[in-house]
């Protein structure tokens, strides 16, 4: 009988570790990544989130979620088998696949550029106010107006125009030298004495130089404001401010082109340095960027459409992780049962659900 007694006690512990193994939580770390992974009025939630809570109804497992405060950091959870795996906006690289695994993709993504928009709707005014021009500008006054003193002297007492003091000559000097400048000539009030004479035709020949160099200058630089305001690929962003998240693939993407950037640990950082124009564009990832200007409120800013770095997000999981194919078997359900799309169309909008 006491047998009998050990043996059902040694059942029932089995049978009571077994359960609590089936039911033991899997822990899973994220990083904050509108719109994939957040904290909203006090609960996790995002796209990759509610991807993660639809497969663990699909596997009949509970999983924990344990936040990082950086991207590293969760990498670096999964790498040490701290978690058993992580979920956010990662990118399925050849290098982090050497140190993980990585499941089936979860998103298609790609590097697109955000910038202030409307940056070339006041060229003329930039070009005109540019530094060189007003520094052009200030001197061409001051020849015209020196050269009309000058004038004042060579015709003072010889004309009643310039028959006054100085003082009260000034404007009136100053009047008919620009006159003179703008026509490219003088049809009344023609100098009478000898120096005065040699003096105007000195001018109006000076003037026809004067104006074409002036106006060659405005138009290039009218030109090239155009040029650098019309940013429509990568290689437009030459001399301007860029900033990126560091160690990330939009990271890898600018030096491979050699393009210089600013570094950035965090994400809301980065936009906010975006909204205080220290930096005149992001190189991100386009889902964030695009959900960051709908849902922002943000005014003249535009994403350039173009996708420049395809890459598509997966679930990290430690090296050799048994979960890595029960997960892509229950990521091949969702998508065929449209669970999937519903997700997709939920954070992202139906239509690119349906683009997909």
């Amino acid at each position: 009988m006491r047998s009998v007694f050990i043996f059902c006690a040694l059942m029932l512990t089995c049978l009571q570790t077994a359960h609590s193994a089936s039911a033991q939580e899997l822990k899973f770390s994220t990083v904050t990544r509108e719109p994939f992974s957040m904290v909203l009025d006090g609960s996790d939630t995002g796209f990759s989130i509610d991807l993660l809570s639809e497969i663990s109804k699909d596997l009949g497992k509970q999983i924990g979620i344990d936040r990082k405060d950086s991207f590293s950091a969760m990498l670096d959870s999964v790498q040490s088998a701290e978690v058993d795996g992580a979920i956010a906006n990662i990118s399925v690289t050849a290098a982090r696949e050497a140190t993980m695994d990585f499941t089936l993709p979860i998103f298609s993504s790609g590097v697109q550029v955000m910038l202030q928009d409307g940056q070339n709707k006041n060229v003329l005014f930039s070009a005109i106010f540019a530094r060189d021009i007003g520094y052009a500008l200030l001197l061409a006054f001051g020849l015209i107006f020196g050269c009309g003193v000058l004038m004042w002297v060579f015709e003072r007492g010889r004309q009643e125009y310039f028959n006054h003091p100085l003082r009260q000559a000034l404007f009136p000097s100053f009047w008919w030298a620009l006159n003179l400048v703008v026509n490219g000539g003088f049809e009344e009030r023609i100098p009478r004495s000898v120096l005065g004479r040699i003096f105007g035709v000195v001018m109006v020949i000076s003037s026809l130089f004067i104006v074409s160099i002036f106006v060659a200058r405005i138009t290039a630089a009218l030109t090239v404001e155009a040029i650098q305001s019309n940013v429509q690929s990568i290689n437009d962003l030459d001399g301007r401010v860029i900033g990126t998240i560091g160690g990330s693939t939009s990271a890898e993407f600018l030096e491979t082109r050699n393009i210089d950037y600013v570094v950035y640990t965090e994400l809301q950082q980065l936009l906010l340095a975006f909204e205080t124009d220290t930096l005149d564009a992001v190189v991100f990832d386009g889902p964030i960027l695009a959900y960051y200007i709908q849902n922002r409120g943000v005014r003249n800013v535009r994403l350039l459409e173009r996708v420049f770095k395809q890459e598509n997000y997966g679930i990290a999981l430690p090296t050799g992780s048994p979960l890595r194919e029960e997960i892509n078997r229950s990521l091949l359900r969702l998508r065929e049962n449209g669970v999937y799309d519903q997700l997709v169309a939920k954070w992202f909008g139906r239509a690119y659900s349906d683009g997909r």
